[in-house]
């Protein structure tokens, strides 16, 4: 029987997952002749941490998802700096800018997002670019051009209060610039957060070396004067950092005829209104995620994973429910499920406990004893306690306060570190990467943590569950008289 021709559109980390994905089932390609086509030039990598490499705390190496022997150790028709122009369904091919002809069975669209530029008056030159001294911060040669810009001492204004934005700010402040955040809603990262959360995160950057312009809008830049906004005030900026948001890339798709709303439109199944095209990531529009967040990706990459190669004929995603975690040193912030749900909302037990002077906030909200949402602030132990009752479906403590303060127990006396966790206890979210897997690991031979990743994926996703994985190891070590080591 003749592999499957399966083409793989987007070199990103959903498209590079579900090739992991299709490759683990199939290891020799017996089953799948596999072609995956990147638009970006260099191997693809792990965007959740450009903030890092923005930051300097990681080079651009250390973010890689793939060496340069990749492709031909797993048997990957691997196309990268490649444009595709066209799916012709009629004929099942798909076209590429060098001329090329691609025929396939089966194609996975993981052409993620891209950046939204806003139209303020000078942000983009005739040719709708970014303009001299303006850079979107969404790739990794993104990061390039704001490291080379932005010079020590220089005011750098960076549009979008949002998830990207605050951790662009943060890396660009720590690196010794003044920066000021440009926001047109009242409170940060208002998806995410209330806005009593939104107001003591603001505080806590502010104490960082991060200025705000909340609740108004940028009206206008010119190179040396800075950026004009709507109130009439003005902010100094050599460089503009634009967070604005994103947009599905789904010009290839809807050219193709299908289906599109926010994103290509797919079912349980992954599934286009074409059966022979799927759609993952942020590209996609499926009911039960939200885009932005690797988890969803690499969950409907297994999925995807399991129906092209027959593992699993009946595999479906359902959706995930996803934890937001802010990328900033010096700050520690959990969101999940009901961010926004009131007091005096029907059926929900709400509480709140504020303390913007040490720079903590903690919201919960459960519904029939179970957590269904919570904004962690500031109280790391909390939030790890409160996700893992959240992942497990847990009826919560009666202890409430204690539960906000990270000082009560799950089903076992209160952890003093993350090893002390049960081994079923989700550490890594990104990758459902349990403490027990990690121990497994450790008994296999992996001592660093480098080893524990490429054994489990465990710290691969966000990162920000490395320092997690470390205690684990720390204290795996320390019961077998071999210390662990931190280093890959």
């Amino acid at each position: 029987m003749n592999a499957r021709r399966v083409v793989v559109i987007g070199y990103g980390m959903a498209g590079a997952r579900v090739a992991e994905e299709i490759r683990r089932r199939d290891p020799d390609g017996a089953r799948i002749a596999l072609t995956v086509i990147g638009e970006e030039p260099e191997p693809a990598y792990n965007r959740v941490l450009l903030s890092s490499v923005l930051a300097g705390s990681l080079d651009a190496a250390a973010v890689r998802l793939h060496d340069e022997s990749w492709a031909g150790t797993h048997h990957v028709d691997l196309r990268p700096g490649v444009t595709v122009t066209a799916i012709d369904r009629p004929r099942r091919v798909v076209r590429l800018a060098d001329g090329a002809e691609l025929p396939y069975d089966a194609i996975v669209l993981a052409t993620g997002s891209r950046a939204w530029l806003p139209p303020t008056d000078g942000l983009v030159d005739e040719t709708g670019a970014p303009a001299q001294g303006v850079v979107a911060f969404r790739t990794l040669a993104d990061c390039a051009r704001i490291v080379a810009a932005a010079k020590p001492g220089a005011p750098v204004a960076v549009l979008g209060g949002g998830l990207l934005g605050l951790e662009a700010a943060r890396g660009l402040a720590g690196r010794g610039n003044l920066v000021t955040v440009i926001h047109p809603v009242g409170h940060v990262m208002e998806r995410q957060l209330d806005a009593g959360a939104g107001r003591v995160l603001a505080k806590t950057l502010g104490a960082l070396g991060i200025e705000f312009r909340l609740g108004v809008l940028a009206a206008g830049y010119v190179p040396g004067d800075g950026l004009k906004l709507d109130d009439g005030s003005s902010v100094p900026a050599d460089l503009v950092v634009v967070s604005a948001g994103v947009r599905a890339e789904t010009r290839l798709a809807e050219a193709a005829g299908l289906a599109c709303d926010r994103g290509v439109l797919i079912d349980d199944a992954l599934r286009s209104n074409d059966p022979r095209i799927h759609a993952i990531g942020d590209c996609a529009s499926h009911p039960g995620t939200i885009s932005g967040l690797v988890q969803p990706a690499w969950e409907q990459a297994a999925v995807l994973a399991d129906l092209l190669t027959g593992a699993d004929p009946a595999a479906r995603y359902h959706g995930t429910p996803v934890v937001t975690r802010l990328k900033a040193r010096d700050v520690d912030l959990a969101a999940l499920g009901e961010v926004h749900c009131e007091v005096d909302a029907p059926g929900a037990e709400v509480l709140r406990l504020e303390d913007p002077a040490r720079g903590r906030y903690a919201k919960l909200v459960l519904r029939e004893d179970r957590v269904t949402g919570a904004i962690v602030l500031g109280a790391p132990d909390a939030a790890a306690i409160i996700t893992q009752l959240y992942d497990r479906g847990l009826p919560a403590p009666a202890d409430r306060l204690g539960l906000l303060l990270g000082r009560t127990a799950l089903d076992t006396p209160r952890a003093a570190s993350p090893a002390d966790l049960p081994a079923a206890a989700v550490v890594c979210r990104c990758n459902t990467v349990s403490k027990g897997r990690i121990v497994t690991a450790w008994k296999s031979g992996a001592r660093t943590l480098g080893a524990v990743a490429k054994a489990t994926r465990a710290s691969t996703g966000c990162g920000g569950c490395t320092d997690a994985v470390c205690g684990i190891l720390d204290w795996l070590g320390a019961q077998d008289g071999e210390p662990a080591e931190r280093s890959a």
